[in-house]
């Protein structure tokens, strides 16, 4: 589990098709934390187990189908750059939100409105997904724990900080831009539960 809150932004230096997926390689940079094998590490919102580390330092993950059938993993190559964070313990303060490393799927940026100094940027992704959100509801967005400011049927925004375009990725998510979503865990929970009991007695809501 992750908070969402970015620690680092690393650098992929490989990506190769294995026999248990694709391996991707990444150099951390000058981010100081002792990554061990086996460990959970958020890579621009996905959830990746660290197989190895290189002699130089680097992290090597094994991208498995089912991770690049949901994500756009299978894209990153030599360059690319990522929102690192590793998962939380007990005494991790919970500065963002809840965030599983679970993609629910991909968004694409529609338009970046940089107007009156301020930064907002729309995403469009299925509506389906995207109906669980709320104003000033939580969402991920490549990993990083942002607040819905609006939301409508298969489109969110989201206003961001100084803060967050200099420690993430999202500065460069520009119109045409893949991204990952991840819904707030506890919003998805009780968009099941309702429309579960509003099946159950021959309704059905608004999605």
């Amino acid at each position: 589990m992750f908070t969402g809150l970015v620690q680092a932004i690393g650098t992929v230096t490989d990506s190769v098709p294995s026999a248990a997926g694709r391996r991707v390689v990444i150099d951390p940079g000058s981010w100081s934390h002792a990554a061990v094998m086996g460990e959970s590490i958020s890579v621009s919102g996905v959830c990746l187990t660290l197989a190895n580390v290189t002699p130089r330092g680097h992290w090597s993950f094994d991208v498995v189908p089912q991770t690049l059938a949901l994500t756009y993993a299978g894209s990153w190559s030599a360059g690319t750059r990522v929102n690192l964070e590793c998962a939380v313990s007990a005494s991790t303060p919970m500065g963002g939100h809840i965030v599983q490393g679970h993609v629910d799927g991909i968004g694409t940026v529609e338009s970046v409105d940089r107007g009156g100094g301020g930064w907002r940027t729309r995403i469009t992704a299925d509506r389906s997904m995207l109906a669980p959100l709320a104003p000033q509801g939580s969402v991920a967005v490549d990993g990083v724990s942002l607040t819905v400011a609006a939301c409508g049927p298969g489109w969110l925004e989201v206003a961001l900080i100084p803060e967050t375009l200099s420690r993430t990725t999202l500065a460069d998510a520009l119109a045409g831009t893949r991204v990952h979503i991840e819904v707030d865990h506890v919003a998805k929970l009780v968009d099941r539960a309702v429309s579960r009991i509003l099946a159950e007695r021959g309704l059905s809501g608004p999605r």
